[in-house]
């Protein structure tokens, strides 16, 4: 393992039933720095029959001391991991930046992040009740709120430790046992996450890691018959083979999937507070975000203008490796790189009206220059398609009816802003278009934990973050008893 990691945990190994073991096969697979290109370690290669023994742990562990815990108790275990993750904020960030590519201070915010949904989801533990129901004469009724039992958790990598975070933060909170099984491209804050829960008290097997290739670890995990929910965030083609697998066993999933999430500027936006959110938003992460901005629709009377101070940002961006933290770092990987470019490419036609400069990069890094298009009809490949690099297309458009048609023309709806300073126009158009989260002159408002989240069309079903996560990682029982 590279000394630049410092680990405090074997990422060669799987956690199941509290024990950190090798994988049944032995295998593992490399691991790179997406700054440099170079390996720096190997993890966990798991498989079907580690993905067997997890579930098996986990279905053990839910009828053990677990079972006995209070909502307050369980309560207590993810504030005490709240504060463990808080104590190593800059070690997760570390590993991270160098995991994924990130700049150090964009890891640190998804640290920062990972500790808060701890706390949100602590706190939230016993806060989550039942109702009564008024009926007929001589009947009570009330309702239970149970957890599902074995939850699997897969998690990219683009945001291991918020995905983590939200999701089995969520799960435990309301007693169920997990399964995580984190992307094979970036999976070590996955890791220590599992040992510091480990620390914090959480009973043996109630949280199992089991690193892997998609195809083996995660198909297994997908269509184990002892998995009771699922929780999937990535690609839409992987999405549709997770819910595939779970119908067979008739199993609820979560699908937080693709986005191509537009930012809508009308003529009377201030161009001044919205001009850094329009840029950040489509080159954070390298533009590797299930949310990101990939689409700027523009009023035609302030498109001109708008397009020109885009591209200065554009033009001022640094791109260079994660530990220099500048602002934008590496792709995650060479495929994805690849992936990139053949997108950037298919922008050969469009006008080209900002690209950053890279200098003075590591050669084998995996980086590309984030692109800013003009010229771009909404029907365009790079307006359609989630691309998942540092590209975003611009759009004019004439009047408000254009602009949600054009918002609205994707197979997506993951996230959408507007900026007016027209009442009006904010309320009418939060309404109209289509997407889970709707910012108002905005966008992703800090990225709070407390905000649900989730999509519509192809960009998925169910929800996570907030309050809303504690109702899809339980099931609701209905109790009448007549008493006469």
């Amino acid at each position: 393992m590279h000394a630049d990691l410092s680990l405090w945990f074997d990422p060669s190994k799987c956690l199941i039933a509290g024990q950190w073991v090798a994988p049944a096969q032995r295998g593992t697979l490399p691991l790179f720095n997406p700054s440099t290109g170079a390996q720096i370690g190997d993890i966990a290669r798991g498989t079907a029959d580690d993905i067997d023994a997890a579930v098996q742990a986990a279905e053990e562990a839910r009828h053990g001391p677990w079972a006995r815990l209070s909502a307050a108790e369980r309560g207590r275990i993810l504030l005490r991991l709240g504060q463990l993750v808080t104590e190593r904020i800059d070690d997760l960030a570390r590993i991270e930046a160098l995991d994924v590519g990130k700049p150090l201070k964009q890891a640190r915010a998804d640290a920062v992040a990972l500790a808060r949904y701890c706390e949100f989801y602590g706190g939230a533990a016993d806060k989550l009740m039942g109702s009564t129901i008024p009926y007929l004469d001589g009947y009570t009724v009330y309702t239970l709120r149970e957890p599902h039992g074995v939850t699997g958790h897969i998690v990219p990598w683009n945001y291991p430790m918020q995905i983590i975070g939200r999701s089995v933060g969520a799960a435990l909170a309301t007693g169920n046992t997990c399964v995580l099984k984190p992307a094979e491209d970036a999976c070590l804050t996955a890791l220590a996450f599992a040992e510091m829960a480990k620390d914090a008290g959480l009973p043996d097997g109630v949280l199992n890691v089991v690193p892997g290739l998609g195809s083996e670890a995660g198909a297994a995990l997908t269509a184990h018959p002892g998995i009771h929910h699922i929780s999937f965030t990535g690609s839409v083609g992987t999405g549709i083979m997770v819910q595939t697998a779970a119908a067979q066993n008739v199993v609820p999933v979560t699908l937080e999937l693709g986005g191509k999430s537009p930012q809508i500027v009308f003529d009377d936006a201030d161009l001044d507070a919205a001009l850094p959110f329009l840029v950040n938003a489509g080159v954070q992460n390298c533009g590797q975000t299930c949310s990101a901005s990939s689409r700027i629709l523009v009023h035609r009377s302030v498109h001109d203008q708008l397009l020109e101070r885009m591209a200065a940002r554009y033009n001022a961006l640094r791109v260079g490796a994660a530990m220099d933290d500048l602002d934008v770092g590496p792709l995650i990987s060479a495929k994805q790189q690849g992936i990139v470019a053949g997108f950037l490419a298919q922008g050969a036609d469009l006008e080209t009206a900002a690209q950053a400069t890279l200098r003075d990069l590591p050669e084998q890094g995996y980086y590309l220059p984030p692109t800013l298009f003009s010229g771009v009809t909404a029907d365009h490949a790079l307006a359609q398609t989630e691309i998942f690099g540092p590209v975003q297309v611009v759009i004019p458009f004439d009047d408000e009816e254009q602009a949600v048609q054009i918002a609205n023309g994707t197979d997506y709806g993951l996230v959408a802003s507007v900026w007016t300073q027209n009442g009006a126009r904010q309320m009418r158009l939060a309404r109209r278009v289509r997407a889970g989260q709707i910012f108002i002159n905005n966008y992703g408002a800090g990225g709070g934990v407390e905000l649900p989240f989730g999509g519509m069309g192809k960009s998925g079903h169910g929800r996570e973050k907030g309050f809303e996560a504690l109702y899809g990682f339980t099931t609701l029982k209905t109790v009448a008893a007549f008493h006469g």
